[in-house]
């Protein structure tokens, strides 16, 4: 039943209570004095303790009478709406996650059993300090970072890394200002008529296409494709602003947390004011404040990682999911969900629209595109007298470069004649670290992680080994572990770090900055970071993947990657797709402003069709070609694929009931599916459990959730044992 249909429980009646805590079923409980709505956030007793829950319905029944507690108080939160109540059931159906895993998505704010009560924040105040010592201008940085927002005495002090004297003596010098608020309050009013930029023919007809879909108030999902520098954001936030005129909610996905600050700067300057944010790199006290106010109407827009799409708005009316194909919108742990496709199951169930912006758009929504499921608009030329760079292939196999050298003489040649002209250039790896692989010469051992089946990575500006897979770390060994030779040990490719260490040799007048997501100690640093880069505090960037999302970099002319090749090995369905995004992405962080750019591709396949498709610029043709593949072989999106997981500690547990699914696969066979395995996980040990993978393909338009719910429900394993199934997986690691 849902909660529209539940409606208002009198004191005392039964009412059923979904809790988060990981139990497989609604609880019984007596409404709480003064009754209680369907969808009240409440908590209740479980045992000794008590919880948080949601009066999810009418009660069963099914109990001992008198053994029924009552709901000990209703929490001062908006209720759960229907359609919210309906998209969690839906996502937790479709991706095998049990109702109390849902829930907690939906409930991630801390402090909602706190009643309403007063705080003191602190802020950016009106005077000057009368020394300008370091931790003071550590606080005053962080306030003029997040404008307006309050922070807490703690919040304020950690985020600053000082003490809190040293905030304490700053308030007494009016420099920062102490306040009495509430807790939670409203944010400020977005003006949608505030604009401050002139949109080219392009922009406008793709931003009138959307305004005019919102205007419906009904479902509608468009894909919003344009090349690098095309201006996609100004398009979709005039989607945002028709939104905010008809009274409805936004919310704008973005991949990665590095991208918010110079987003934000845009949303400001496009509406007046500040939207609210979610992300790890929020305090709390915000996170409850916009979880509390998106519930309230307090909230009008949030720009936040893919977990915002499980905040209680009151009337979304709008999605966006920037750069929809980034892969970093899967959930790989947890409940496994791919936030693109449950932004448009919940888009369609409160009448609300999606759009799905790229440059490079994944198989999946250009498909859907294709066959009309989706509106499509394109952007096919960068905004005001910005060019597209030219791409051009360097042929590794003509280069003839040491075997510790990965910068080719060609582009050294290039990089030089930037550096000259006071022009930026990214060099561009997609390998963390110094080096990959640390081989012992004398055995041929290569050192590995204790805990996982995974060579340890060098990570020599930490002077650390590191397991990418499970964090672990020790120190680079002198030894090899395996035969005790000394001074064998050597390490084998490149990562950023060895690659800097290179560039450094090469251009040693250069001021040169190193761009990972493990370099950073915080989402602060790496913005700070980047905003550097952007006013032209470097000469040469060198980057992981991180670099090809959405930045802009004005004085970056030359892009060089170093190995267009990485991501086309192996087995992987998406590989010639992700290579082809992340290439093509990569080379358009150049030449963004007046001066034209050039990216150059080091490869040893130059004939390959993918590094052809790259450099021809022919996107509709590869397209159309890898569809052709994919629709051939019968995989996604012209197939179904579920990934199956189960690890231990014990090894032969783990394949015995692998084999034992692969023998008892009736459900899978009895819906037209085949199954593939068991097989060890290509990283077959993390964190010492082992893994073993099993794979079921099905035709399109299987009921594949029903079937494989009953195939692994069959198995028991021991209490150590671990079974999880990723619908849809995005990777097969």
């Amino acid at each position: 039943m849902s909660l529209s249909e539940a409606g208002y429980f009198d004191e005392g009646a039964l009412v059923g209570v979904l809790t988060t805590q990981p139990l497989d079923r609604v609880l019984d409980y007596k409404a709480p004095e003064g009754g209680c709505y369907a969808g009240a956030f409440v908590e209740v007793p479980l045992g000794p303790r008590k919880v948080i829950g949601v009066v999810w319905g009418p009660g069963k029944g099914d109990f001992d009478a008198s053994k029924i507690r009552r709901i000990i108080r209703v929490l001062d939160v908006a209720p759960m709406r229907a359609e919210m109540q309906e998209f969690l059931v839906r996502a937790g159906d479709y991706t095998l996650t049990p109702m109390s895993a849902m829930l907690r998505l939906a409930t991630r704010a801390p402090g909602l059993s706190n009643p309403p009560s007063m705080r003191k924040v602190y802020r950016l105040g009106t005077g000057e300090p009368d020394r300008a010592t370091n931790a003071r201008q550590k606080v005053i940085a962080v306030l003029e970072e997040f404008g307006g927002l309050g922070f807490t005495l703690k919040e304020l002090s950690k985020q600053a890394g000082v003490s809190s004297s040293v905030v304490k003596g700053l308030v007494k010098q009016a420099v920062v200002s102490e306040e009495d608020t509430p807790r939670d309050v409203p944010f400020a009013k977005l003006d949608p008529e505030r604009s401050t930029v002139a949109l080219n023919t392009d922009q406008a007809a793709a931003a009138k296409g959307l305004c005019e879909a919102i205007q419906k108030d009904t479902f509608n999902a468009t894909l919003l494709r344009g090349v690098t520098g095309s201006g996609k954001t100004e398009v979709y936030l005039e989607a945002v602003a028709e939104t905010l005129r008809r009274r409805r909610q936004a919310l704008v996905l973005l991949p990665e947390i590095a991208l918010t600050a110079e987003f934000l700067k845009r949303v400001e300057a496009r509406f007046g004011t500040r939207p609210a944010e979610w992300h790890s790199g929020v305090t709390m006290t915000e996170r409850r404040r916009t979880w509390k106010m998106v519930g309230q109407g307090g909230c009008q827009l949030v720009v936040g990682a893919r977990s915002a799409l499980f905040l209680p708005f009151q009337d979304l009316g709008l999605i966006v999911v920037d750069e929809e194909h980034d892969t970093s919108y899967k959930q790989e742990d947890g409940v496994l969900y791919n936030a693109r496709d449950m932004a448009v199951l919940r888009a369609s169930l409160c009448g609300a629209q999606v759009v799905l912006a790229s440059a490079t758009p994944s198989l999946e929504t250009w498909t859907n595109a294709q066959a009309g499921k989706y509106n499509r608009l394109d952007l096919p030329a960068r905004f005001g007298v910005a060019v597209p760079p030219t791409l051009s292939a360097i042929d590794m196999r003509l280069e003839k470069l040491p075997s510790n050298r990965w910068i080719s003489s060609t582009l050294q040649a290039a990089v030089k004649a930037r550096i000259s002209q006071g022009e930026q250039s990214l060099l561009f790896l997609n390998r963390r670290g110094y080096a990959p692989i640390t081989l012992c010469r004398a055995c041929g051992h290569q050192v590995g992680c204790d805990q996982c089946d995974a060579r340890m990575v060098e990570h020599r500006f930490l002077k650390r080994l590191m397991c990418h897979q499970c964090g672990e770390t020790k120190p680079v060994p002198t030894i090899c572990p395996a035969c005790e030779a000394e001074d064998r040990l050597a390490v084998v490719g490149p990562g950023v770090e060895r690659l800097t260490e290179e560039a450094v040799a090469l251009f040693p007048e250069a001021r040169i900055a190193t761009l990972s997501s493990d370099m950073f100690g915080s989402a602060r640093a790496l913005k700070d970071q980047i905003s550097e880069i952007s006013e032209g505090g470097a000469d040469i960037i060198i980057g992981t993947q991180l670099v090809a999302k959405g930045h802009n970099f004005p004085h970056l002319t030359l892009v060089g990657v170093i190995d267009a090749d990485l991501g086309l090995q192996g087995s992987d369905l998406r590989a010639a797709e992700r290579t082809f995004q992340l290439v093509r992405q990569v080379a358009g962080r150049a030449g963004r402003a007046e001066k034209p750019g050039q990216a150059m591709v080091q490869t040893f396949q130059p004939e390959h069709p993918v590094i052809r498709a790259i450099l021809s610029g022919d996107e509709e043709g590869f397209w159309n070609a890898e569809a052709e593949e994919r629709r051939f072989a019968g995989v996604p999106p012209f197939g179904r694929m579920a990934g199956v997981i189960l690890s231990s500690p014990d090894m032969q547990e783990a394949f015995d009931i692998g084999n034992f699914l692969a023998v008892n696969d009736g459900p899978i066979r009895k819906v037209g599916a085949e199954v593939f395995g068991p097989a060890p996980a290509p990283i077959a040990r993390v964190r010492g459990r082992h893994r073993v993978r099993l794979l079921v393909k099905a035709p399109k338009g299987v009921a594949l959730q029903k079937a494989v719910s009953l195939w692994v429900g069959q198995v028991r394993g021991s209490n150590q044992f671990r079974l999880s199934v990723d619908i849809d997986p995005q990777s097969f690691f």
